[in-house]
């Protein structure tokens, strides 16, 4: 679809909820059910060098309630924009919104400062009533999105899909393609949410643990050694059941804007190779995918090319993109499922040689509780002593009341799918399993090191690097030109989406080694990781963590490349 066949699409395209909760993409009606590519729930897609995007209120209708969402040409998620590597683009973005500023960020495409849409760094902002010009050239290919950075904006809709075609053939063979749009929904207003969240952090955790689980677990481990065990967690004032801050009991799970109800389907025709192009867009979920009956191969992670890697299921982090190839043969109908960490709730949708087709839907596997080992514990209480192995953590976060614990033990983990995910059955992805294709991009050693330590309070929903909340903390400078070494240290019982904007983030392995190029680092509890940069980027850049509200309550830093 041309971007000129779409100038009045604000005023012929809306978005409306099932009664069974999906959300669908209208053009003076509903969509055909027998659409050659996809069944109803798909976004439109826009493709081309000039665009026109329209960012407004709409009505959807997801849960039985009518709610305003923040839309992008009136469609929730926004349309897919298709670029081509090499190509300038120039996309004029428009506020319709009656009272907000607005913003788009491209997410992990290299370009100038000044295009990258973060308000208070890259720009002002786009003022209601007012319209920006972002123009670059596409420097990559691969699987990308773009969403809001102004307040809570990403959490209302504005978040969609970037498909840039490489300017060569591309490496891997398929017949057809989807994008597979993951996201999580709430009907309460978003700036609502957070008040919550502040107030009553442990709100959506409905599975503390409870006299029963006690008594289980001391006839299975004893009883000293569960007392030990209960004493560590209330020291930390922490229950191992808090996976996530915000899960089902609060979200519905959406692909591609569609509830599981809805059933958004993917069509294929029997012996075609798919691609499917993942891409986690959720404001705060971790979505575990895998599709029952079929092998994936995943050959591209945030965009980059890697090493083919074939699994059962992977957990894609907040911010993540993977690009994975299915064949499928023997049957007509498959269920993509996606369970969030916590087992609370799921994402579904279907692959399908025709629509109206459905497969069962697999029940949530079992939830998961976290273990003092998860969190780089031995379950002693080390306070105030030194001991071997132990991490130096920084003076700010001594005494500090926005701090509530530190990992004694961090590793990278690299080979480890994740809680919740091992030893069930099923070959998993990690990080340790995928491989960049290429070498080095850059080939020096880094010249020096920065070492940030996330940190927080769950109690107080305070959420920091080394305890400093980003309006109190000084820029990281870095040197135009300089190959440095970022190691982070989870100091948290969460797990954290690291996104450093305008930069590539290259994940080194166990030994020290270049292993992975990406642009969001997951770093689960009790993790220490380290990557390098290129600081080739001049300018004022965005370094925070992509669990939305996590980067509001502070977990965000300013990074300068200068001369």
């Amino acid at each position: 679809m041309s971007i000129d066949s779409c100038t009045g699409i604000t005023r012929r395209r809306f978005v409306q909820g099932l009664g069974a909760g999906g959300a669908i993409v209208a053009a003076g009606g509903l969509r055909a059910a027998s659409d050659a590519a996809t069944a109803a729930g798909s976004p439109p897609v826009l493709s081309g060098t000039d665009f026109r995007l329209t960012i407004a209120e709409a009505a959807v209708n997801f849960t039985g309630r009518d709610r305003l969402a923040v839309t992008v040409n009136g469609s929730l998620p926004a349309p897919i924009l298709r670029w081509r590597e090499g190509d300038e683009v120039m996309l004029r973005v428009t506020n319709r919104l009656p009272h907000a500023s607005t913003s788009i960020h491209w997410h992990g495409l290299l370009l100038p400062a000044n295009m990258d849409g973060v308000p208070g760094l890259s720009f002002d902002g786009i003022a209601p009533g007012s319209s920006y010009e972002y123009r670059f050239r596409v420097r990559q290919s691969g699987t990308y999105w773009y969403h809001s950075h102004s307040l809570f904006q990403e959490q209302a809709g504005l978040y969609g899909a970037i498909i840039v075609d490489p300017r060569e053939p591309p490496r891997r063979h398929f017949d057809r393609e989807h994008v597979v749009l993951l996201s999580d929904w709430t009907d309460m207003n978003p700036g609502a949410l957070f008040r919550r969240l502040k107030k009553d952090s442990s709100y959506d955790n409905h599975y503390q643990r409870t006299i029963g689980d006690f008594i289980r677990d001391a006839r299975r481990d004893g009883l000293v050694a569960t007392l030990a065990e209960r004493r560590g967690w209330a020291r930390m004032r922490m229950t191992p059941t808090d996976i996530s801050d915000v899960n089902a009991h609060t979200y519905t799970f959406l692909m591609n804007g569609t509830t599981p109800a809805a059933n958004w389907t993917g069509l294929f025709r029997p012996g075609e190779k798919l691609l499917l192009r993942f891409i986690n867009g959720a404001a705060m979920t971790y979505f575990d995918v895998r599709i029952p009956g079929l092998k994936m191969t995943v050959f591209a992670a945030d965009g980059q090319p890697i090493e083919p890697v074939t699994v059962d299921e992977f957990r894609i982090a907040v911010a993540e993109t993977f690009d994975v190839l299915v064949e499928p043969s023997g049957q007509e109908v498959y269920t993509i499922f996606a369970q969030d960490m916590g087992r609370t709730g799921y994402a579904r949708g279907t692959l399908a040689t025709h629509a109206g087709l459905a497969a069962v839907i697999p029940p949530l596997d079992p939830r998961p509780l976290l273990t003092m080992a998860d969190m780089g514990h031995d379950g002693l209480d080390h306070s105030g002593h030194d001991m071997p192995g132990m991490p130096k953590h920084p003076a700010t976060e001594r005494g500090n009341p926005l701090v509530d614990m530190q990992t004694m033990m961090p590793a990278p983990k690299l080979d480890d799918p994740g809680i919740g995910l091992r030893d069930n059955g099923r070959s998993v992805l990690t990080y340790a399993a995928m491989r960049s294709a290429f070498d080095d991009p850059d080939g020096r050693e880094p010249g020096r090191e920065i070492e940030l330590h996330l940190t927080g309070h769950m109690e107080k929903f305070a959420w920091s690097f080394n305890g400093e909340k980003f309006m109190d903390a000084a820029p990281l400078r870095l040197r135009y030109g300089e190959r440095l070494r970022i190691t982070l240290v989870n100091d948290t019982m969460m797990t954290h989406p690291i996104h450093l904007h305008g930069l590539w983030s290259d994940l080194e392995d166990a030994g020290g080694r270049f292993h992975l190029r990406k642009h969001t680092i997951d770093m689960p509890p009790g993790t220490r990781r380290s990557y390098r940069v290129r600081a080739d980027a001049l300018g004022r850049w965005a370094y925070h963590c992509h669990l939305l509200y996590h980067m509001e309550a502070g977990m965000m830093r300013e990074v300068r490349v200068e001369e």
